[in-house]
């Protein structure tokens, strides 16, 4: 593994992964995978949802890197509006998704996997999409969506600790199966 690779010499190879017809089937299999587990979301309301379709993604972004992730998150988003609808389609959701995917690819793409970097990166993730770009989007959607950001700062203040756990052992696992390899 790379450890010592600046981020942009990582961007740039995993612009590479975009060739790659194994990476580009590899991530096929993590955004159908997405597309399960998105079935299993637990909606608390039409503007709250629980759900670890994220991990599916991240995963993406640890084996192929921020580019080919980003891109999984637009056609899952895009799909899986079209086999789970919640509300009108908007397309700027594709947009977070596409960002989850890249933040997580910046985090772990040819990186260790430690508990610090799980947690800056899930952390940063739910800063930016949960609390930020997300009820902008309801805003835009439904009108005064901001004042439900209580709810929001809640669930994401409950959910960091066990989404953290989460991701880290799934992509602990992932990094062991790797060097096995």
């Amino acid at each position: 593994m790379s450890h010592s690779l600046s981020l942009f010499a990582r961007l740039k190879l995993a612009a590479a992964e975009l060739r790659s017809t194994k990476s580009l089937v590899g991530a096929s299999m993590m955004a159908a995978l997405n597309l399960v587990l998105n079935q299993f979301t637990i909606m608390v309301s039409q503007m709250l949802e629980i759900g670890f379709a994220f991990l599916a993604t991240a995963a993406a972004a640890y084996l192929y890197g921020p580019w080919l992730a980003g891109l999984m998150g637009i056609v899952t988003d895009t799909v899986g509006y079209f086999l789970r609808p919640n509300g009108p389609y908007f397309p700027f959701w594709a947009l977070n998704e596409f960002l989850l995917g890249f933040l997580y690819g910046c985090f772990f793409y040819k990186r260790p996997v430690t508990l610090a970097r799980t947690a800056a990166a899930y952390g940063t993730a739910m800063v930016v999409i949960n609390l930020g770009l997300s009820p902008l989007w309801l805003h835009m959607m439904y009108g005064n969506a901001l004042v439900i950001t209580g709810a929001r700062l809640i669930k994401n203040l409950v959910m960091f600790p066990l989404n953290t756990a989460l991701l880290y052992a799934v992509l602990r696992a992932l990094q062991a199966r790797r060097r096995a390899l």
